[in-house]
């Protein structure tokens, strides 16, 4: 199993969360819904109100800490949502439904008796759920108010398919026609896609890549193949440019940046902070489009420096890039279209945001299962954990 890396987060990373914390959110809830240590963005908006916020590896943390960190903020994330109505009776009591459908899907990884203890209910109580001997079905009130939940909490990108697999993601169930006749009684519509404009520049002469990836899409193992393209976010203060690196195991975007130019340091940026948090071995696929700045010097020679190869889309081609296309595509509806950015730094807010707290650790991929790219690797490494275990 690939040894987990140092936790390393650059400046542009820093920078965002603490303009969370600087908006108004409490420290405590940044670090949760970014899966971070309260201490470290503590220290982050410390050492950014006396100017001596920089990028720098972060603290050396063992697979345990980690996970015992990431428990925690999943279990605090439960009780502070309790979007079940309370019943004076019954396993709906304080939300336990919804915890208990979170022990199902976890136990095989962390043990039951672990994360009972961890969310304050009984095995017993677990076991009688999983039985389905005390479950109760929701009214529609109730499945109403959830839905509104899961709605704002998605940002409006949620259609009824994504809502009925949410539901089940919490222990609970309805029918895509049910789902489908609250939605629309309460004017709950998840937001449409629009036709993806391709806005690659190819014509240059600096030499291309052979198109290596062929559209194998589904790599076998994270840190295998990963995917970059950049894209346009117009603002009123003018273009903002957005370049990320995706890993196709698992979609989760690993590396990201924005600036207001579109340059070869911009591609290099999001690549830098893909590597920082992965560590890939030597031999990794990263696959592009053929614009400049991929073609660049400056790009292939980092590309080079980390050991990876490098592979290009055929020219007018979108779909040998089809996945981070796709990902932009989904970005600029469920966030971009039909709002108004005054400033490239609201641009930035929206998109990290996106990237860091919603996509990344919580939006449903249909290619994973309807698993979010955060909780996908976790279910992959636990099951890895416990081969190697068993060998």
């Amino acid at each position: 199993m690939q040894k987990i890396p140092k936790r390393v987060y650059t400046l542009e990373f820093k920078e965002q969360a603490v303009k969370r914390v600087q908006s108004g959110r409490s420290i405590a809830s940044v670090a949760r819904e970014m899966g971070l240590v309260e201490q470290t963005v503590r220290n982050w908006v410390r050492r950014s109100e006396a100017g001596k916020l920089e990028s720098s590896a972060g603290k050396a943390v063992t697979p345990e800490e980690m996970e015992l960190s990431r428990l925690r903020a999943e279990v605090a994330e439960l009780r502070e949502e309790n979007t079940i109505p309370a019943k004076s009776d019954g396993v709906l009591r304080e939300g336990c439904a919804v915890k208990y459908a979170w022990i199902d899907a976890h136990r095989g990884a962390h043990g039951l008796r672990r994360l009972c203890a961890l969310l304050g209910v009984s095995a017993s109580g677990y076991r009688a759920w999983q039985r389905g001997g005390q479950r109760q079905g929701l009214s529609d009130a109730q499945l109403t108010l959830l839905l509104q939940t899961l709605h704002a909490e998605s940002g409006g990108a949620y259609g009824s398919p994504r809502m009925v697999r949410a539901l089940r993601a919490r222990g609970l169930s309805a029918s895509k026609a049910r789902v489908e006749r609250l939605m629309r009684a309460h004017g709950l519509c998840g937001r449409h896609r629009r036709r993806y404009r391709v806005t690659t520049d190819s014509s240059h002469r600096l030499p291309v890549a052979e198109n290596l990836l062929a559209r194998d899409f589904r790599p076998s193992a994270p840190n295998q193949v990963w995917s970059a393209d950049i894209t346009y976010l117009w603002t009123d203060e003018g273009w903002l440019y957005l370049a990320v690196v995706l890993d196709l195991f698992n979609r989760e975007v690993v590396g990201w940046s924005m600036r207001a130019r579109m340059d070869a340091e911009l591609v290099i940026s999001a690549l830098d902070m893909a590597h920082a948090r992965r560590r890939p071995p030597p031999g990794l696929l990263h696959h592009s489009d053929r614009g400049s700045q991929y073609a660049s010097h400056a790009f292939q020679q980092r590309l080079r420096r980390y050991a990876m190869r490098c592979s290009m889309s055929r020219r007018g081609n979108c779909w040998d890039n089809a996945p981070t296309e796709s990902w932009f595509n989904s970005f600029k509806h469920e966030r971009v279209f039909g709002e108004r950015f005054p400033t490239r730094e609201a641009m930035r807010a929206t998109a990290f945001e996106y990237i860091e707290v919603f996509y990344n650790r919580k939006r449903l991929h249909s290619t994973l299962g309807y698993r979010s790219p955060v909780e996908f690797m976790q279910q992959w490494e636990a099951r890895q954990r416990r081969d190697q275990t068993v060998a």
